[in-house]
């Protein structure tokens, strides 16, 4: 079975889609400004990964990125610079929440496949996986500092996943980390040297999950994010600090010349 979001395949706002097989559901999203995440994208990956989490035909989820470039760019640059007011900067930081709770609430297994690097947003996108495999080419950063923010939204999750010293430097150093210091970390479970390998080990992977007890799975879920409950006012709250930073002059100014770049 396959899903789309109500945009088109070619649409210049990219999609969402969800197609459903043999117990797996697979989840890709994607954007022609490398994969980056406008509202719009946040919105439907919270949507499909709610649906597969309650749909009874998948049995284990993974989420992966369109085209041969990046895993994704985080967000939106057109999107921040159109921000007006604390409450929208709110309401679109709180898309990464929505999906990141979508992510560690489904009572089933996600998988991350990341083909590509990973910038700002797309490394909580990441934590917030139970598994993840990776190449060997892709890098991470959290790169919101540099812009005047700080990967508030995406914290807590980053933070559980890869423990808060390498959280911590992350943050500070807003530089790209390679794939070995992902998989040091604990950001990436295993790393392949190319994508036909990375994939053949995912579909394998998800092939002996979606035979396995979900019962035992969901369990394990709940043990795996144990002391997250509180997360839906801590994320809102986070998302409420972005939201006014974005509009701070230096924030402007410092998106304005990455998107000259």
């Amino acid at each position: 079975m396959t899903t789309d979001a109500p945009r088109p395949a070619n649409s210049p706002d990219g999609y969402v889609r969800t197609a459903i097989a043999d117990g797996i559901a697979r989840i890709e999203f994607f954007h022609p400004k490398s994969n980056a995440l406008p509202s719009a994208i946040l919105r439907d990956l919270a949507a499909a990964v709610t649906a597969a989490g309650a749909d009874s035909s998948a049995r284990v989820i993974v989420l992966q990125s369109g085209g041969t470039g990046p895993f994704c760019a985080g967000a939106s640059f057109d999107e921040l610079t159109a921000i007006a007011s604390p409450e929208q900067g709110q309401e679109f930081f709180s898309g990464f929440a929505r999906v990141i709770l979508a992510m560690i609430r489904a009572p089933k297994f996600v998988i991350s496949r990341v083909h590509g690097k990973a910038a700002g947003g797309a490394v909580g996108l990441i934590a917030a996986s139970d598994f993840s495999m990776a190449v060997t080419k892709a890098s991470a950063k959290l790169s919101e500092l540099a812009v005047g923010i700080g990967p508030f939204v995406v914290g807590p999750v980053i933070e559980k996943k890869i423990g808060l010293a390498a959280f911590g430097a992350m943050s500070v150093d807003a530089d790209w980390r390679d794939a070995a210091w992902g998989e040091r970390h604990g950001l990436y479970a295993k790393l392949f040297d190319d994508v036909a390998a990375m994939d053949d080990a995912v579909t394998a992977l998800a092939t002996t999950l979606a035979a396995s007890n979900p019962e035992a799975m969901a369990m394990l879920k709940r043990v795996f994010w144990a002391g997250t409950e509180q997360w839906e006012t801590l994320l809102a709250e986070r998302a409420g600090m972005s939201g006014t930073l974005v509009l701070s002059e230096f924030t402007r100014n410092a998106i304005g010349a990455f998107k000259t770049r």
